[in-house]
């Protein structure tokens, strides 16, 4: 089974950046679309962004398209979500998964979660 680890995550101010990475341990990603969700509180978990297994295509919510880019290094077995114009309603704890559909935007059809990062913006 393979183990996500999520990282990238901290305190910005608006307008601010951040990268977050989706790492793969004990098992590869490689062959596998990843997504990227976030978690407010109090709120169901979100969608943010998706990419496919190769990298050339991704996929993104309304409310990111244009600020967030998702990408892949195959050779790192990564994942990333390179952040920029943050707004204080990105704050929330970010999840990657990996699925087998592609393009999936539902949390249910992903399996193996990571911990998350907490991301945090302020106005």
């Amino acid at each position: 089974q393979v183990q996500l680890v999520e990282s990238g995550g901290g305190l910005v101010q608006a307008g601010g950046s951040l990268r977050l990475s989706c790492a793969a341990s004990g098992g590869s990603i490689i062959a596998y679309p990843v997504g990227w969700f976030r978690q407010a509180s109090g709120k169901e978990r979100q969608f943010v962004a998706t990419i496919n297994w190769s990298g050339a295509t991704a996929y993104y919510s309304d409310s990111v398209q244009g600020r967030f880019t998702i990408s892949r290094d195959s050779a790192k077995d990564t994942v990333y979500l390179q952040m920029t114009d943050l707004k204080p309603e990105d704050t929330a704890v970010y999840y990657c998964g990996i699925t087998s559909t592609y393009p999936a935007t539902t949390p249910h059809k992903y399996v193996d979660w990571g911990q998350g990062t907490q991301v945090t913006v302020s106005s």
